[in-house]
C-alpha cells in the first residue's frame, strides 16, 4: 500500500480539485488529509467528502508537524507527499512511483516545461540550492520540492530530526543524500498556486539558512568548521600584516590567540565529524 498524505491550511479554493485528481488514480492508496485548523471553511469541505481519511489539528502546527501527523496514521511501506494549493501535478505521481523499486527516494523536481516560482523567491531559492549542494556535496536539482515519495521508514529513521514548522523537505532530502540513501530526481511542472501563500519570505529564509547550518553540524560538520578555522586563521593574517605596515611591529599576543582559536574550530570539526560518524 501507498500513503498520500495531503496537508492542508486554507486551501478551500483548490483541494476539492487535487483530492479528486488523486482519488482517480489507479492502484493501492490510502489517502490522508491534514487539516491544520483551517479558518476558511477547508475542514467542511473535507468532511463532506468520501474515500480520504481526514486528521484534524486542534491548533495550527504548521506544514512539517502536518505532514508528521500523516506519516504517523499511514498504513503504506511507502509514503507520497503532495501540496493541496494545486501547484504540484497530481499527474506525476505514477512517474515518480515506478522507480520505488530501486530508489529510497524519489522527488519531483521541478525543472519541466511548465515552472512557475514567482520572481521573488528564485534569488532566495538559487542561494538555498547552492549551499544545499555544498552540504551534500553533489548537485541537488530540487532541495525542497513538496511532491516526491519517499520509505516511511526513511522518515522514521530521522524522525527525531524533521522540524515542527519547516523545513521538512529540506531536512528529508539532506539526511538521505548525506547518509547514502539512493536518491532519484524526476522533471515536474509547477503550477501558479490557488488561494494566498502562507510563505513569509524573509522570516521563511532566515529559517531555511538556520535549518541547512543545522543539518550540516548534523551530518557534516566540517563542511562548517573548516571554513570557519579558515575565515579565523586569514583574519589573523590580515593583523599581523596591518600591525607590521600600520605600527612596524607584530602583533604577536593577537595573532597568537586568533590563530589558536582557529586551531581549535578546526580540532572541533574533527571531533564532531568523529561523533558523526560513529
Amino acid at each position: 500500500m501507498v500513503s498520500i498524505i495531503v496537508p492542508v491550511y486554507n486551501e478551500s479554493e483548490s483541494i476539492v480539485t487535487v483530492l479528486n485528481d488523486i482519488l482517480e488514480l489507479k492502484g493501492n492508496f490510502e489517502v490522508i488529509v491534514v487539516d491544520d485548523y483551517s479558518t476558511d471553511g477547508s475542514r467542511s469541505i473535507l468532511e463532506s467528502m468520501k474515500g480520504i481519511k481526514l486528521i484534524s489539528h486542534l491548533k495550527n502546527k504548521g506544514y512539517s508537524n502536518s505532514l508528521k501527523t500523516g506519516i504517523k496514521a499511514a498504513k503504506g511501506e511507502w509514503i507520497i507527499i503532495i501540496d493541496s494549493d494545486e501547484t504540484y501535478p497530481v499527474k506525476a505521481i505514477p512517474e515518480l512511483l515506478k522507480y520505488i523499486d530501486k530508489y529510497d527516494m524519489v522527488i519531483g523536481a521541478r525543472m519541466g516545461s511548465n515552472v512557475n516560482i514567482p520572481i521573488l523567491r528564485k534569488p532566495a531559492k538559487w542561494f538555498l540550492s547552492k549551499l544545499g549542494n555544498y552540504i551534500a556535496s553533489q548537485k541537488i536539482p530540487d532541495l525542497n520540492s513538496g511532491l516526491r515519495v519517499f520509505r516511511k521508514s526513511l522518515a522514521l529513521k530521522f524522525w527525531k530530526l524533521l522540524p515542527e514548522r519547516f523545513s521538512f523537505t529540506i531536512t528529508m532530502t539532506l539526511a538521505a543524500l548525506t547518509n547514502g540513501y539512493d536518491v532519484k530526481y524526476i522533471p515536474i511542472d509547477y503550477y501558479k498556486r490557488k488561494g494566498k501563500s502562507t510563505i513569509h519570505p524573509i522570516n521563511d529564509f532566515v529559517g531555511f539558512i538556520k535549518l541547512l547550518f543545522k543539518m550540516s553540524l548534523f551530518f557534516k560538520p566540517l563542511k562548517i568548521f573548516i571554513p570557519f578555522s579558515i575565515f579565523i586563521f586569514l583574519m589573523g593574517i590580515i593583523i599581523a600584516i596591518v600591525g607590521l605596515l600600520i605600527f612596524d611591529k607584530l602583533l604577536d599576543v593577537t595573532f597568537v590567540m586568533i590563530t589558536l582559536s582557529a586551531v581549535q574550530i578546526f580540532i572541533f570539526g574533527l571531533i564532531a565529524e568523529i561523533i558523526v560518524r560513529k
